[in-house]
């Protein structure tokens, strides 16, 4: 390979790692956006940052795929090798992070839906609606004759 296609495939894979620098930055933000609603939002929003989530992950890989091939293609000794050293260190620290939100809202999301079951089983509990599940008639006498003349 002579040095311009190496520096075209180095360039290549520069774009590719800024774009995937830029899907991690929008994840942490939606991680973010999920933690707060998880505190405060209701199950749609929570289900619907976690599609958005799932989006920008799928997203993430798709570039990876890309960029595996290049790397493995890519010399060291490039003009923009120390780019995308910079850029792979940055990388890997949003994924740190990214990780690191994601087990907060999972954790966070635990409680909630522990919160959720206990108030659910208090609701089972209570007199009031065990008494309402109840039938009107159930105490009533059951007929054992019947008048067939009238």
């Amino acid at each position: 390979m002579n040095t311009a296609q190496n520096a075209a495939i180095t360039r290549r894979l520069l774009e590719l790692h800024t774009r995937q620098s830029e899907c991690y930055h929008k994840l942490v933000g939606v991680l973010e956006k999920q933690h707060v609603v998880i505190g405060t939002g209701s199950e749609e929003s929570i289900l619907a940052h976690v599609r958005l989530g799932e989006q920008i992950i799928a997203e993430i890989y798709a570039i990876q795929k890309s960029i595996d091939p290049l790397e493995a293609m890519c010399r060291a000794d490039t003009p923009f090798s120390s780019d995308i050293a910079a850029i792979k260190k940055m990388l890997e620290s949003l994924n740190n992070r990214a990780l690191a939100q994601s087990e907060q809202n999972r954790i966070m999301l635990s409680q909630r839906m522990d919160s959720v079951r206990s108030e659910i089983t208090v609701l089972r509990n209570n007199p009031l609606a065990i008494n309402a599940r109840r039938s009107l008639y159930a105490h009533a006498a059951v007929p054992s004759l019947i008048d067939i003349r009238g």
